[in-house]
């Protein structure tokens, strides 16, 4: 690997989402950081929920985001690694991303070396939660079943069920807090896996919308990225430490 080289982390820009003041200028901040990164990223990790919303059809993609996407393009063909995770609102994908844009796609979790520590990489939905309406939701989103019937029906039908679906149950959730150590469902898995992978460093989740880098071993931490709407925060990992930051610009 390149000496100097930082490996960057971001999650929950939920693009396209009505709590963005302006999904627009989310979406340019977003590009302006990935301008930013470029500058010195061995490998950028996109953690899920970039999208609020993303169904493939066979020869259809929803529109927008063209000014991310071309962005994204752009960093690959420089030769800079991106990693794309699906989360609980982009989960529909295929090829689409990784043939126009040249992203690297990951379905669930990923345990991998990164400079010397292993990482647990994932968005984090379904991971310790142990909610039987959110499983239950989560069984059906994943069904190949059920999204081959959603794509049977046409997206003129589709596309604003999903947003009035995905706006309503973010304002029904209401703004995410740090519960504590204990209540919190992602650091208890993350302690769970230790019992069995006690050489983990680094827990890297999206999905809550919270900032946090916990110690939970002596060697080990949870980090929670943050989102790209209220703190438009990411991590960056130079080898030897993990910071989460926020993007100004």
């Amino acid at each position: 690997m390149t000496v100097n080289k930082k490996f960057y982390f971001l999650s929950d820009a939920h693009l396209g989402s009505v709590s963005h003041i302006s999904s627009l200028d989310a979406e340019r901040k977003l590009c302006r950081w990935l301008d930013a990164v470029k500058q010195d990223a061995a490998a950028i990790y996109l953690l899920g929920d970039i999208f609020d919303y993303w169904f493939e059809y066979k020869h259809v993609v929803p529109k927008g985001f063209t000014r991310l996407l071309g962005k994204l393009a752009e960093v690959t063909d420089a030769g800079v690694e991106v990693h794309f995770f699906i989360g609980n609102h982009d989960i529909w994908l295929t090829d689409y991303l990784t043939k126009e844009c040249g992203m690297i796609l990951h379905f669930g979790p990923l345990t991998t070396d990164i400079q010397g520590k292993k990482f647990f990489l994932a968005h984090g939905d379904g991971l310790g939660d142990e909610s039987r309406s959110f499983q239950l939701l989560r069984k059906m989103f994943h069904s190949q079943f059920l999204r081959k019937c959603f794509s049977a029906i046409h997206p003129r039908w589709t596309v604003p069920l999903a947003h009035v679906w995905s706006n309503s149950s973010r304002e029904s959730g209401g703004v995410q807090e740090y519960l504590g150590e204990d209540r919190e469902y992602l650091i208890r898995f993350a302690k769970e896996k230790l019992t069995v992978a006690p050489d983990i460093n680094y827990f890297v989740f999206g999905h809550r919308h919270i900032l946090l880098n916990l110690p939970i071993a002596e060697q080990s931490h949870v980090v929670m990225l943050g989102d790209w709407i209220t703190f438009f925060s990411y991590a960056v990992f130079d080898g030897e430490t993990m910071k989460l930051e926020q993007f100004e610009f």
